[in-house]
């Protein structure tokens, strides 16, 4: 996308933040510049009817040059105040916007791959910022630009070749600060991979999951040194930049002040032989004060402006960026599932350069039967879930829903059709009643837990045998299951700690919650759980999944005897399949799995 195309979205994103406030923000930009060429010229007027009082009466120039400077004073602490209200509006919108688009990637293949990760955490800066810095360089650029007119016409009036020399000094800043905004995005870019890492260690070193193995494994030592590494590698990079900005900027400096100095000498020469009045020589200073610094104001926005596009280059790859699963073009309702889901021929990797996670699976989950996946840890029965569930495609074949490719259903609503703990669950540090509620927010419904839904969040609670766990907290179903963050900014809240077996019980709460789900999946669903804990969930999740197609992923053979199907994953192939009975009987992989496991728990 051009420049001017990324300009138009910054000032799009902060007209929609507050119109008022742009309003008013850009009627101040011509008047800001205005106002030190007003000051210059009213002193010229008061200085020479000080020394001339035959000139005119000093009262009026008087007045308007303090009506003018109280507006100097005023207009920028006005501006800084509109700058500010302007700039967390558009930070609003925008990161608003971003996620939206974040939210739109419906698969996980993108938030996998570190170069998106890198485009997305500057993405995140910009957002933050540059389309407010984007409409500020713009005004920057009206202002100084006014202002530069004045004090040039100024110089003009005096003396053209004084103005001409000013003007030809801008031409190397303004290529010096255009090559150091491009330098500066560079870095920014360089780093951000570090950067992420320095976080990814600092976050170690203050979190709170962490705390019990960094301490006891003594891991503070070795993540702190790593983080500071990071740390001290990005200030070396940045250290190596602000060096050639500190010497770019020297000569430019100097540059500005040898051409001042040559007006001052001039004007001064000039004063005395009498080309030029008292006032005329007070112009003149303030004059090519006020072009350089309009010139250096004229460049900083220019590179400003510059570097908030190219930033705006990284938001607006995250924004526009294609959906990574590829939409239906005549999209199908999801109807309930009334025969059964058939992966066809189904192949799958990760990419290109890595190796065939799944190879040509054929397999049929009829409707209403539980079918349980087994095998060794690779075998790619956690890939198969990722495939039900829509979070990749197949990279051959297909997947069916009665007869229909899962391609050809909106991907939302496939998964308002899906229920799943999945063995790497969340635990979020909110309320319990959120906890669980999350397994059934509408997409555009209400911010807090609805009144009514507790009702049917204790149901869930209850199928997963953790009702009376959550009622007996300090708040109830109102108690903070975290101990970091406290409840609406209260510190006496109570927050408070649940044990891996509650988590992993308030986990299928959240995925037994909706009324309505036809295909329900349930990765190590008892992982956490103590052996009478783990037969006590899987009997209240045969009674709910009674009647349901359900999905079984677990490597305690004994909880999946009961499936209807079980199917045993080797290599990313399927084995064998069968119910328990028949695969004992053949003795193949599934039967040696569950011998070694039984051995386990045989008498010596």
């Amino acid at each position: 996308m051009t420049g001017i195309a990324r300009v138009a979205r910054a000032v799009a994103v902060v007209w929609r933040a507050g119109r008022v406030n742009l309003i008013v923000f850009v009627a101040l930009a011509p008047i800001a510049g205005t106002l030190p060429v007003l000051v210059a010229w009213l002193t010229k007027l008061v200085l020479d009817r000080i020394v001339d009082p035959s000139a005119g009466a000093i009262a009026g120039p008087v007045a308007a040059l303090a009506v003018a400077a109280v507006g100097t004073a005023v207009v920028p602490h006005l501006n800084e105040y509109l700058r500010a209200q302007v700039g967390r509006a558009a930070a609003m919108v925008a990161l608003g916007e971003l996620y939206r688009a974040t939210d739109r990637l419906t698969g996980l293949r993108r938030l996998e791959d570190a170069e998106f990760q890198n485009t997305l955490r500057l993405a995140e800066q910009a957002g933050r910022d540059a389309p407010a810095r984007s409409v500020d360089g713009l005004l920057g650029l009206v202002q100084g630009a006014v202002q530069l007119a004045g004090f040039l016409g100024a110089l003009a009036v005096l003396s053209p070749t004084m103005t001409g020399l000013v003007a030809i000094s801008a031409i190397p800043a303004l290529v010096a600060e255009i090559r150091l905004s491009r330098q500066r995005a560079k870095l920014l870019w360089d780093i951000t991979p570090g950067w992420r890492r320095e976080m990814f260690y600092a976050g170690l070193l203050t979190s709170l999951p962490a705390a019990k193995e960094l301490r006891l494994l003594r891991l503070g030592g070795l993540f702190r040194r790593r983080m500071l590494g990071e740390l001290r590698a990005a200030h070396g990079a940045r250290r190596v930049h602000d060096r050639r900005e500190v010497r770019t900027q020297g000569v430019l400096a100097v540059l500005g002040a040898a051409t001042a100095g040559a007006g001052l000498v001039w004007a001064v020469g000039a004063a005395r032989s009498g080309a030029l009045s008292v006032g005329d020589v007070a112009v003149f200073v303030a004059a090519v004060a006020g072009v350089q610094g309009g010139l250096t104001a004229v460049i900083g926005h220019i590179a400003g402006l510059h570097n908030a596009m190219l930033m705006l280059g990284h938001y607006e790859g995250v924004v526009t960026v294609a959906p990574d699963l590829p939409a239906p073009r005549e999209p199908r309702p999801v109807p309930p599932l009334r025969h059964g889901i058939e992966l066809r021929d189904v192949w799958f990797r990760y990419g290109p350069e890595h190796p065939w996670v799944l190879r040509g699976v054929n397999l049929f989950i009829p409707s209403g039967r539980s079918v349980a996946l087994v095998g060794h840890n690779g075998a790619g029965k956690s890939t198969l879930v990722k495939l039900l569930c829509r979070f990749y495609d197949p990279t051959r074949g297909a997947i069916r829903w009665d007869g229909v490719d899962l391609r050809d259903f909106p991907v939302a609503e496939l998964r308002t059709r899906i229920g799943a703990v999945f063995q790497d669950y969340m635990t979020y540090e909110m309320t319990a009643a959120e906890n669980i509620w999350l397994g059934d927010v509408p997409p555009d419904g209400p911010d807090r837990v609805p009144d009514g839904d507790l009702g049917r969040i204790r149901d869930a609670a209850r199928r997963a045998g953790v009702d009376g766990v959550l009622a007996a907290l300090p708040r109830g179903y109102g108690t903070m299951l975290s101990r970091v963050l406290e409840l609406d900014d209260d510190s006496d809240d109570p927050g408070v700690l649940l044990s891996g077996g509650q988590w992993q019980r308030v986990a299928i709460a959240r995925a037994v919650l909706p009324a309505v789900r036809d295909l329900l999946i349930l990765d190590e669903p008892s992982a956490g759980l103590d052996a009478e804990a783990e037969r006590d969930i899987h009997l209240r999740l045969r009674e709910y999944r009674a009647g349901r197609t359900s999905l079984l992923i677990s490597h305690r053979l004994g909880t999946l005897r009961d499936a209807d199907l079980i199917v045993t994953l080797s290599a990313g192939t399927i084995a064998e399949q069968g119910n328990h009975e028949t695969l004992m009987a053949r003795g193949g992989p599934y039967a040696s799995l569950f011998e070694a496991q039984a051995e386990g728990y045989a008498p010596v």
